[in-house]
């Protein structure tokens, strides 16, 4: 994997990341997924949800400027999921919004929007195809094998015409900085074949890895996992706990959790792409615009202990997380303390301490490895996230490394 061009520099800045799982299941309300869960056939599924898809309430322009206000610096669309209806006009079936549902194009809109906004821009594909009349199958309770195509010929196919639209999204709309590929499933999709002609077309571009090399991201899903190589990576995770928007989940992540999962990314040189699931109608749900815009304030003063951050290992502690960048060492405070704190383990020498939000500097008293930082503001049950400044001696390194995969506390 290459990882150290400077055209994904802006990726390692950003640290944070905005996913739209949109598309005719949002008219359903059910998730994304609904079409396979319920054993739906195609026409039933076009004439329910993708006639009723009209997007009728879709500004583009207002998820861009909630992105920029969450803080985030890059936005991933799902432009093809595995039910297969295209949010572009695609020259490649008729089953896409500019034939039916909206009957317009709604990709060209958000790349202009986001890109008018200042930021990066990430298309999402999925390369299977549920009701393709080549892939295996739109049922299968498990994801087709290999072995499932109904032919040699027909896998050819339907690689052909993936391929074709995935060069249809990347020579109509300009510059795109990340493509974000999601069922690849069966693998034998010549994925290899297909990204070396992707990078052609636009030789900046970023590729997850889930469609086999060459690729740049490493991805996990629902969880927080570093990879052991030195490689860009990004933690996908939703604001609740459905992908595409599910009108009966209510499990909304608080924004003290969300900076929780930031500083979690961070503090292994990671992102975090965060998802929301906008309605059929293409309105945001309120809690979901709420929650982004409580940690974009907090974003707005405490951005620096997040954006560009470099790996940290620092972990042992009972009250957060750390993270760093260069010489400076930020220390995420979940759990309140009592005026003072005391930190060990860190071999430097701390020159000074100050609440990052407010400049209030504090008092610092090193013995050895135990740093006691004094003077901390009282912290209330509605703040969020206390974060202080250290200012070392040079790159944080820890005395005793973390071995085991968790600690207490």
């Amino acid at each position: 994997m290459k990882i150290h061009s400077p055209d994904h520099a802006w990726f390692t800045e950003a640290r944070y990341g905005l996913f739209i799982h949109w598309g005719a299941y949002s008219v359903a309300a059910r998730g994304e997924w609904l079409a396979n869960r319920e054993l739906i056939p195609l026409e039933e599924y076009k004439t329910q949800y993708v006639d009723a898809f009209h997007a009728e309430n879709y500004d583009p322009k207002q998820w861009a400027r909630l992105a920029k206000e969450a803080g985030m610096g890059y936005a991933v669309l799902t432009t093809r999921h595995h039910d297969g209806f295209a949010l572009w006009p695609t020259a490649c079936s008729e089953f896409h919004a500019g034939r039916l549902g909206p009957k317009r194009d709604l990709v060209g809109p958000f790349v202009e929007a986001f890109r008018e906004v200042g930021l990066k821009v990430g298309l999402y594909y999925s390369p299977a195809d549920w009701f393709h009349p080549d892939y295996p199958g739109p049922h299968f309770r498990d994801w087709p094998r290999n072995e499932d195509w109904s032919s040699e010929e027909a896998r050819l196919r339907f690689v052909a015409y993936y391929h074709a639209q995935l060069r249809e999204l990347l020579t109509q709309y300009g510059k795109i900085d990340y493509l974000w590929y999601d069922g690849c499933i069966p693998n034998n999709l010549q994925g290899k074949e297909v990204n070396e002609d992707l990078l052609k077309l636009q030789p900046h571009l970023l590729i997850n890895e889930r469609n086999g090399s060459p690729s740049h991201v490493h991805v996990s899903e629902q969880s927080i996992r570093r990879p052991k190589e030195d490689v860009l990576w990004e933690a996908c995770m939703t604001l609740n706990t459905s992908w595409g928007y599910h009108a009966g989940d209510h499990q909304w992540k608080n924004p003290n959790e969300v900076i929780r999962l930031l500083t979690e990314t961070a503090a292994g040189a990671g992102n975090l792409l965060l998802n929301i699931g906008p309605r059929g109608d293409g309105s945001i749900p309120e809690e979901s615009a709420d929650i982004l815009l409580k940690v974009g304030s907090w974003l707005a003063q405490n951005g620096d202990s997040i954006h560009n951050s470099t790996p940290c290992n620092i972990s042992w502690n009972q009250w957060g997380r750390c993270t760093a960048n260069n010489n400076k060492l930020y220390l995420h405070i979940w759990n309140e303390v009592d005026g003072d704190l005391c930190f060990a383990e860190v071999k430097n020498t701390v020159k000074s301490a100050k609440v990052l939000a407010t400049g209030l500097p504090l008092s610092i008293e090193q013995d050895g490895p135990r740093c006691f930082i004094r003077g901390l503001p009282k912290m209330t049950g509605n703040d969020l996230t206390l974060t202080l400044e250290l200012e070392l001696d040079g790159p944080p390194e820890l005395i005793t490394e973390q071995t085991s995969f968790w600690i207490p506390g």
